[in-house]
């Protein structure tokens, strides 16, 4: 029987959440998530994997916490309730105080290099999924007549997460929420009618 952990996972899971959410996933060294976490090397391998299991559990935490708006988006009554719940909380999520700016699922590994092309292909497949989700409601809502028959849930669904990942690129880039929130209203402005 070994030795109880001396560390509290969950706490350590949030600060390497927040490291490869600041600084992406090539930019996150061993070093700064230990650090950040508390703990040795040696006890995040043992709790947590290696880095790229880190990572990927990094993203669980991020989907289930600071990006948790868009599973509540997709419970909206409306397609258009969920297109506005969508990119509310995506503006909410990317300027949120006390918290890195932008988005863990669309900056954590745009550009990295061969080490890290598995967080690169989770990231996209975290996208892809995301967008797959919002098709399916707006397909809900074309049968449910809340759309358009003629209505495209796939650009639908394309279009809401192209202008998602572009508020968070600005929030990154230290684009004030305001200023999003008005990105966000504009883009709901050309939503169809039902």
């Amino acid at each position: 029987m070994g030795r109880p952990r001396g560390f509290d996972t969950d706490e350590a899971l949030e600060h390497a959440m927040r490291v490869f959410w600041g600084q992406g996933y090539e930019g996150a060294s061993l070093t700064d998530l230990t650090h950040a976490m508390g703990i040795t090397r040696t006890s995040m391998y043992a709790a947590f994997g290696n880095k790229e299991d880190l990572f990927r559990k990094a993203l669980e935490r991020y989907t289930e916490g600071p990006a948790s708006y868009g599973a509540r988006a997709l419970q909206e009554p409306t397609a258009r309730q969920v297109a506005a719940a969508f990119l509310d909380g995506s503006v909410r999520a990317t300027t949120r105080p006390g918290c890195p700016t932008g988005c863990l699922g669309v900056q954590g590994a745009l550009a990295t290099g061969d080490p890290g092309s598995d967080a690169r292909d989770a990231l996209t497949a975290w996208r892809n999924e995301h967008t797959s989700l919002l098709r399916d409601r707006f397909r809900q809502a074309v049968d449910e007549g809340d759309l358009p028959s003629d209505a495209d849930p796939e650009l639908l669904a394309r279009y809401l997460m192209t202008v998602a990942n572009g508020i968070a690129v600005q929030a990154a880039g230290g684009t004030a929420r305001d200023d999003l929130q008005q990105v966000a209203d504009m883009a709901l402005r050309s939503w169809p009618p039902a």
